[in-house]
């Protein structure tokens, strides 16, 4: 015995010196696999044991704990609790609110939000976080794919609700506006109802019906540009995205500080419901500022804080100051995170401990660096794939679809080869869909992937897998690119394109801008025989049928597209040629937002735009 066990001793050392990252992985695994369970043990009650229940539970612990901080105010769980009753009590006293209806929310970061979507969850119904950037038919879009006949908005959003008033008027929905009293004509006021609503505990049994199936909110997923699809989030998904926070080791004493938006899954599913999860305290702003992102910090006394990868690099672009490392900034969370930006982020403002996710709203597919691998989204490994059967598949970029050998079955990437990322449907790896759109669920499904009659999750990521099985992102399939934070799936910039009547065809691509990160939209366009180009009409279109950062800035008109022998649009060899008008010689249009029309490109605005003097 006393032989062996020197050798007993070492033998942790040997296995990680043979194995580096075993451990990491094993303690991981652990914590996902433990999390997983007690989540599904919850969702499996009658009702659900919903995040509510969650945030009651932490009400009753400390109640008087701060749980959101907004500019100079400050709400307690038990405030948040009495006002999210009072908000349950009004949308069922006056809106007739009931079990499985959905309230769209349209509105910016305000503490408002979350607890107007808690007096929702009460009564057992559910809320559609509209894009508050969102305007005209985009809005109507979104707005009736939720199937809601009550909204809530801020009053800063009147103009854009004025805009679609007689379309909601035809609907029959009611509009409430956050106000003491009625601010235009069809309107209600919903704030002095709040405020004369009991603040007593709304009944358990409005929610009885609630499962982990039950809907909980619609997100509206950033890939779908031109008519965003409404991802359906139930509550055992929701239940699944408070994981993260418990992996990354959050603590109840931990400070969060959330500069993005609501409408957006990172801080609605990750940032709120993490915080309610480990009964900590969220620092909102209404809007992301890099200038003030430190001073924030300091004030409220932040030791996390949760990112996209371009906010990152905007406080890298901040003008360096004595005081970038003095904060108590523990760690950061949150994806996209280019690796220069990480080691220049680093490197100025101190040691934090970087959590790069991998997952999308409605993937069933997600990976973490728990390891602070610079540059890393996570890990493969066989405990994971325990939990996920997930696989990284040969895609042929140029003809924009997966590689198929002579069976006709997808072909495993090797490691250090870009591979299309899938993963199997299953009741442990769910795909929910899209709201009322079952062609666009149709096709995140991909058939007969590795055999007859199975069907994977098609997440049209890219990414790579090295040696030591960390996983990196690569880029985004043929059809989407990423701009301004945002995904743009090209398909749908086109279809919106082509209603035009003066466009025959059209192929939307994204374009690498010089000084630039990510890339920009563009379109090359086939007119009718006889038909000339309008560019204050294709403007006015893209304006009413696009968020800002879809609409295409660079317009190409040929005379002929070039395609594959399967009839699929070649986009490689355009987006190489960009929107260089020495080097093309095709007409070319640059979207100019002063003249409010589409503009004949010129070298002047070419050499301006590399020295960002315009800003794109």
């Amino acid at each position: 015995i006393f032989t062996a066990l020197p050798g007993l001793l070492l033998l942790p050392i040997l296995i990680s010196f043979i194995f580096p990252y075993i451990f990491q992985d094993i303690a991981w695994f652990i914590t996902a696999l433990r999390f997983g369970i007690r989540s599904r043990r919850y969702v499996n009650k009658t009702p659900a044991h919903s995040v509510v229940d969650l945030f009651l539970e932490k009400v009753e612990r400390h109640p008087d704990k701060p749980f959101v901080l907004f500019k100079e105010e400050v709400y307690t769980y038990s405030h948040m609790d009495k006002l999210s009753n009072q908000a349950a009590r009004a949308l069922r006293k006056f809106a007739g609110i009931k079990s499985g209806d959905c309230v769209a929310i349209f509105m910016a970061n305000a503490p408002a939000y979350i607890w107007i979507w808690l007096g929702v969850a009460k009564l057992g119904s559910s809320i559609a976080c509209l894009n508050n950037n969102i305007r005209s038919q985009s809005f109507l879009h979104c707005f009736r794919s939720s199937g809601a006949k009550v909204l809530l908005a801020e009053p800063e959003l009147k103009d854009a609700i004025q805009e679609v008033m007689p379309e909601l008027r035809k609907d029959h929905v009611r509009v409430f506006f956050l106000t003491d009293a009625v601010i235009s004509e069809g309107t209600e006021s919903f704030l002095d109802k709040v405020k004369a609503a009991s603040d007593e505990p709304v009944p358990k049994s409005l929610r009885s019906y609630v499962s982990g199936k039950s809907l909980a909110m619609y997100i509206y997923t950033s890939g779908t540009t031109g008519l965003p699809k409404a991802a359906l989030v139930n509550h055992y998904r929701l239940m699944m995205a408070c994981g993260l926070f418990e992996i990354c080791n959050v603590k109840a004493r931990d400070v969060v500080y959330c500069p993005l938006p609501l409408y957006h899954s990172s801080a609605m599913m990750i940032g709120v419901h993490g915080c309610i999860s480990r009964g900590a305290t969220l620092v909102l702003r209404p809007k992301f500022s890099a200038s003030q992102f430190w001073d924030d910090c300091r004030k409220y006394n932040v030791t996390i804080v949760q990112y996209i990868g371009e906010v990152l690099r905007y406080l890298c672009n901040v003008p360096k100051s004595d005081d970038d490392a003095s904060h108590n900034v523990r760690m950061a969370i949150g994806n996209g995170l280019r690796t220069d930006v990480w080691s220049e982020f680093l490197r100025r403002f101190g040691e934090i401990q970087i959590y790069e996710f991998y997952a999308s709203t409605e993937g069933n597919i997600a990976f973490v660096n728990y390891t602070n691998t610079v540059g890393s989204v996570g890990r493969v490994s066989s405990f994971y794939k325990k939990l996920h059967s997930f696989e990284f598949i040969k895609y042929d970029i140029e003809k924009d679809e997966p590689v198929r050998d002579a069976k006709g079955c997808c072909i495993k990437a090797r490691k250090g080869q870009p591979g299309l990322l899938v993963c199997k449907i299953s009741s442990s790896s769910p795909f929910d869909g899209y709201a009322g759109d079952q062609h666009n669920t149709e096709k995140k499904i991909m058939r007969d992937v590795f055999r007859k009659g199975d069907a994977y999750f098609n997440s049209g990521d890219l990414l790579t897998v090295d040696q030591q099985n960390f996983v990196y992102f690569h880029d985004r399939v043929g059809d989407t690119f990423r701009w301004k934070g945002e995904n743009v799936a090209t398909t749908e910039v086109a279809d919106i394109l082509g209603i035009v009547n003066f466009i025959q065809e059209v192929n939307v691509y994204g374009a690498q801008v010089p000084n630039h990160e990510g890339r920009i939209g563009m379109a090359a366009l086939i007119l009718y025989d006889e038909e000339v180009f309008d560019g204050r009409k294709l403007y006015a279109h893209v304006r009413d049928f696009l968020p800002n950062y879809a609409r295409p800035r660079f317009i190409r008109i040929q005379n002929s597209m070039d395609i594959t022998g399967t009839f699929k649009q070649r986009k490689v060899g355009l987006a190489k040629e960009g929107f260089d008008p020495a080097i093309i010689s095709d007409p070319l249009y640059f979207l100019d937002e002063r003249e409010k029309k589409y503009v004949p490109m010129t070298q002047t605005i070419y050499e301006d735009i590399k020295m960002k003097k315009i800003k794109l």
